[in-house]
């Protein structure tokens, strides 16, 4: 089954964010992003192929039987280096281009394959997500140097290790172990009969999760990957077009009101402030492209740089994007943050200056 921890879903810190990665891969149309903040989910329809899980910058979406982080260090310790949706993986899709740069720098050759996607039911949105993300990889292992390779190749995995039989899966399953674990399988497949959209929203625990800044894990195992590769000779800048896990971010210091809006929807930390809101740092190393700061910026004054510099890969650091003014306003007599050195007033009380003053007919 697939499941949505809501506390880490981007869509659930703002109505305003935009993201919808998991519907538009989605081959069976299983995922919804309507009206409701959070996403949909069509159970009976969900075939858990794990592009969805894929694509998602936070790592909201999981499936029960497998996980990304716990797969990456099986396949790490093992001799092979196939990726087949009949071996190991419920679709290459699944796996995120973090983790197929993590694998690829340490395995040295990665082989994808592809055998079985021309007759793939799936095959309409996942097989090109898994060409998309070959070509980013590749694009960047070329611009850090490195000479792992990834292969697409029509192999055709076939498993050749003997299927238990029923009575063994029969009495196998029959222990006091294993009772939560049918029970819950039960509950699961009632919940795939009902063929309707399940809606999901918020609770306390997701909440609590909210406020939190978190790492997802496929970060962290990229970013210690790369701890183990060699430096490049020199580093080289990308189109950041091309690059679908992390960006640059440039601002426009005069667009900028200051709102405080952009780090303190970020999911990561990658944006943040000091505790007079004085400046706005940013961290590449956290960004995760959710683009939730540039959904909640009413002046677009944040924007994406067109360049990405893979020097943020082995050097990270963090940039001033801008700095404010503290004052204090004339009004409410309360501490604000301003980039306008002859502003007065703080956001609430020009809002409500520019209310009474449209109010009563008077201009400036």
């Amino acid at each position: 089954m697939l499941q949505l921890n809501a506390g880490l879903c981007v869509r659930s810190l703002s109505v305003e964010s935009e993201c919808n990665k998991c519907e538009v891969v989605c081959p069976t149309a299983a995922i919804v992003v309507g009206n409701n903040p959070l996403p949909s989910i069509n159970f009976a329809s969900c075939v858990n192929c794990g592009a969805c899980v894929g694509v998602c910058p936070s790592e909201a979406l999981e499936l029960e039987e497998f996980s990304s982080t716990n797969f990456f260090f099986d396949f790490i310790e093992d001799e092979e280096n196939i990726l087949s949706c009949r071996k190991n993986v419920p679709c290459i899709a699944a796996l995120s281009v973090e983790h197929i740069i993590s694998m690829a720098v340490l395995k040295k050759e990665l082989i994808f394959d592809m055998g079985y996607c021309d007759s793939c039911e799936i095959a309409s949105t996942c097989k090109p997500q898994i060409e998309a993300n070959y070509e980013e990889v590749s694009y960047l292992l070329e611009a850090m140097e490195n000479k792992a390779e990834i292969k697409l190749e029509n192999l055709c995995y076939e498993n050749e290790s003997e299927e238990p039989s029923e009575r063994r899966d029969f009495l196998a399953a029959f222990n006091l172990k294993s009772v939560a674990k049918i029970k819950k399988s039960f509950e699961n497949e009632v919940q795939k009969a009902s063929d309707e959209l399940v809606e999901h929203t918020l609770q306390k625990t997701d909440i609590a999760l909210l406020k939190k800044k978190t790492i997802p894990n496929k970060r962290k195992i990229f970013f210690t990957a790369i701890k183990r590769v060699e430096t490049p000779s020199q580093f080289h800048t990308v189109d950041a077009t091309e690059v679908s896990f992390t960006s640059h971010k440039l601002m426009d210091k005069e667009a900028c009101t200051a709102c405080q809006m952009c780090y303190r929807v970020c999911p990561t930390g990658a944006l943040t402030s000091d505790l007079k809101n004085s400046k706005i740092d940013f961290d590449p190393f956290l960004c995760i492209k959710c683009n939730i700061c540039h959904d909640v910026c009413e002046p677009d004054a944040i924007t994406l740089s067109k360049a990405y510099n893979v020097k943020e890969f082995f050097e990270p650091e963090i940039v001033n994007l801008i700095s404010f003014s503290v004052k204090r306003c004339d009004e409410c007599n309360m501490i604000f943050s301003s980039n306008n050195a002859e502003e007065t007033l703080c956001r609430r009380c020009k809002i409500e200056d520019d209310e009474a003053k449209a109010l009563w007919g008077i201009k400036e």
